[in-house]
């Protein structure tokens, strides 16, 4: 290559990773994946290798990605925050296996072998062992203080402490503090403790699932939904995600470190003082011991609570990372990378497979969502049809056609996407596709969402629009009726017997014994189903009503907090705003729905069919779990989870997704996982039906 042809292609290059940089960090909605950003970026770390006469400081490979945004208060790191060179070759890490030896002039290195969190990197600050601060990685030296929001995570202490030995627990006494406070002086006065701020699989599926069930757009990956979440300025919403942290680095430490002079001692005092950690943790010497430890973390890391990329190794002794230093930028000499660590990233899941058809869904707010209908490939352990195209501008991005061979991956190792057409396959048949102007259910002419990427269908008559909300309605996650299930939903609509919600109240048997040859019964069955959820409990029916923005856990607050539909109805945005979890944009969305005349209209008619939801018993002052967080897991033999949570929330108490030291107790059923597990290490108290009964009295 040229000069000139080498300068237009390194200008090219830094501009393409700019816009990256800024999707990616800023925007927490990046267009590529990481496997092929740090292809772009090594390109472009070659070229400047070859042509150092082209190398400039403002170079994306000479700056730590910057993700500092408005409305944050920006705070210095008294130590850099840096990132990690990466690599996904066995060859290279041999070559950092060799640098190190060259500097140490020893083979024999002992390394630490970690899992690379797929998360946002954060700083906290201790002072005197309390919590006091909480940053963004930023610019690598100063970041945006989310102190507020990090506080909301569970799990995390407000202050050092020192594990009890789990044999001193005394699991009847639930009451009793897992770890006692140490006096001041056995803290550093300051010390910046660096980890990883993730989302559970599970949380990231349960938000997923309130998205589409409010009628929002599906987030990508558990990644890009923590790093948005953390840029929320309203902490009550961040509060209803579940987020989590995992804590493994050292940042500065005044004074000298205490107790620890290297990696692997670093992590034992990270777990003395209960903070949450890594879940594997190899301590080895030598380049094939990391190796074989990246082949075990291969192996089991899917089962890990958090997404892992790749692994990350590091020297062990602190005194040998200080000879070797760091890696930095010019003139400016700022600390890029450490040259005592790399990561080892897992190239992603993906698969080479055929554009049969793209499909347009219609979900039950009118938003219209583009999906690829694929030749089946097995990706990731599963077969896998359907990928999602997420928009119309993405299907033009990424100039996306039917009959295009395209790579498939799971984003976040969760939701199959298509991430790009293979151009050299592409053959003449493959004509450019056109997003369609009309519904495709019923030919109104779509309309694009002010300021968004959907289009959305405005007709309130869709019929699958209607067929949506009615089955949403209708299903074990609103008001749970016996039997009408979707094929039944899509019978009655298709026979003219149902148009609305409140026609499925009016039902009678005589209408149902010409649809099945068995009808008297089935008819009586449903009928009776049906006429059972006339007095459902009040959050069903408020969820059931479809409120964008309003899950199952809002809609149990908005009960408790109003108690009637007509009360509801008539409270004000004031009111609203003020329910603990709730930000403005989901009180604006319920006082938005009440305004509608069609809506009101809606709850009217349902009081006319004869629906009277039963508002939820009041939670007793000294019920016996009064200020109790319960933890469900497994299967329990005759207590259904919902049961287990209306008697937990009768008692007073409070059922929550995760195990922490603030968890008072675990109900755990047959085939309880890893929060069971968790629940013994940090010596919360176990119960099983039986004694959760007896608690109960």
């Amino acid at each position: 290559m040229l000069p000139n042809e080498a300068q237009s292609r390194i200008a090219a290059l830094r501009s393409e990773l700019a816009r990256h940089d800024e999707r990616y960090y800023r925007e927490a909605k990046p267009e590529i994946s990481d496997f092929d950003y740090d292809g772009l970026k090594k390109e472009l770390a070659d070229l400047e290798a070859r042509f150092p006469e082209l190398a400039a400081a403002e170079s994306p490979t000479q700056r730590v990605g910057d993700d500092r945004s408005e409305g944050f208060v920006r705070v210095k790191h008294r130590l850099a925050m840096t990132t990690l060179d990466n690599t996904y070759d066995e060859t290279d890490l041999r070559e950092f296996h060799a640098r190190l030896v060259k500097a140490m002039g020893t083979e024999d290195l002992a390394y630490t072998v970690e899992p690379k969190i797929d998360g946002v990197a954060v700083s906290l600050t201790y002072e005197n062992g309390k919590l006091t601060r909480a940053v963004t990685r930023g610019d690598g030296e100063e970041g945006d203080d989310v102190t507020t929001n990090v506080k909301t995570i569970r799990g995390l202490p407000a202050h050092l402490a020192q594990i009890l030995n789990p044999k001193q627990i005394n699991p009847k006494e639930p009451d009793g503090d897992l770890f006692s406070e140490r006096g001041d002086e056995a803290f550093p006065d300051v010390i910046e403790i660096r980890g990883e701020i993730f989302l559970r699989d599970e949380e990231f599926r349960r938000i997923n699932q309130l998205q589409e069930e409010t009628g929002e757009a599906l987030y990508a990956n558990p990644r890009n939904l923590a790093a948005g979440t953390l840029k929320q300025l309203d902490s009550k919403l961040v509060a209803t995600r579940r987020l989590e942290i995992v804590l493994y680095g050292l940042g500065a430490c005044e004074p000298a470190p205490m107790g620890f002079d290297s990696q692997s001692s670093f992590q034992a005092q990270l777990r003395a003082w209960g903070l949450p950690v890594v879940e594997k943790f190899w301590s080895v010497r030598g380049i094939d011991a990391v190796w074989a430890s990246i082949g075990e973390l291969d192996a089991m890391r899917r089962g890990f609570a958090y997404a892992t990329d790749g692994a990350v190794v590091k020297l062990d002794l602190f005194s040998q990372q200080l000879v070797v230093g760091y890696r930095g930028a010019g003139q400016a000499a700022r600390k890029l990378s450490p040259r005592w660590a790399c990561a080892y990233k897992f190239a992603p899941d993906r698969a080479e497979t055929r554009i049969n058809a793209i499909s347009l869904q219609v979900g039950r707010t009118g938003a219209v969502t583009p999906v690829a209908e694929l030749e089946p490939v097995l990706l990731a352990g599963t077969t896998v049809k359907r990928a999602t195209l997420h928009n119309a501008d993405e299907i033009a991005r990424k100039d996306v056609r039917v009959g295009d061979t395209v790579l498939v991956e799971k984003a976040g190792e969760i939701i199959p996407a298509v991430i790009e057409v293979v151009l050299a396959k592409r053959t003449p048949e493959c004509v450019a596709y056109v997003f369609p102007t009309e519904c495709p259910v019923c030919a109104t002419k779509l309309m694009r969402e002010e300021g968004g990427v959907k289009w959305m269908c405005p007709n309130p008559e869709c019929p699958e629009k209607v067929r949506r909300k009615i089955e949403h309605f209708a299903s074990k996650a609103s008001l749970d009726i016996d039997g009408l299930g979707e094929e039944v939903v899509d019978l009655l609509l298709t026979r003219g017997l149902i148009k609305t919600i409140p026609d499925i109240f009016r039902l009678k048997v005589e209408d149902l014994l010409p649809l099945k040859k068995s009808g008297e019964v089935w008819a009586g069955n449903l009928v009776n189903g049906i006429a059972a959820r006339r007095t459902a409990d009040l959050w069903r029916v408020i969820h059931g009503l479809g409120i964008q923005q309003v899950g199952a856990a809002s809609a149990k607050d908005l009960a408790r907090r109003f108690r009637s539909l007509d009360a509801l109805a008539s409270a004000s945005l004031n009111e609203l705003v003020q329910i603990e979890g709730f930000g403005e944009k989901t009180a604006e969305a319920v006082r938005t729905w009440f305004n509608q005349p069609v809506n009101r209209a809606l709850v009217e008619e349902l009081q006319a069919a004869g629906v009277a939801p039963t508002p939820p018993v009041e939670a007793a002052a000294g019920g016996a779990l009064a200020g109790k967080t319960v933890v469900l897991t497994g299967t329990l033999p005759t207590l259904s989870r919902e049961e287990a949570t209306a008697l937990i929330e009768a008692a007073g108490g409070k059922v929550s997704g995760s195990v922490s030291r603030k968890t008072h107790y675990v109900l755990a059923g047959e085939e309880a996982g890893s929060k069971l597990e968790k629940a013994k290490t940090l010596g919360v108290a176990v119960l099983d039906e039986a004694s959760f009964r007896e608690l109960l009295g």
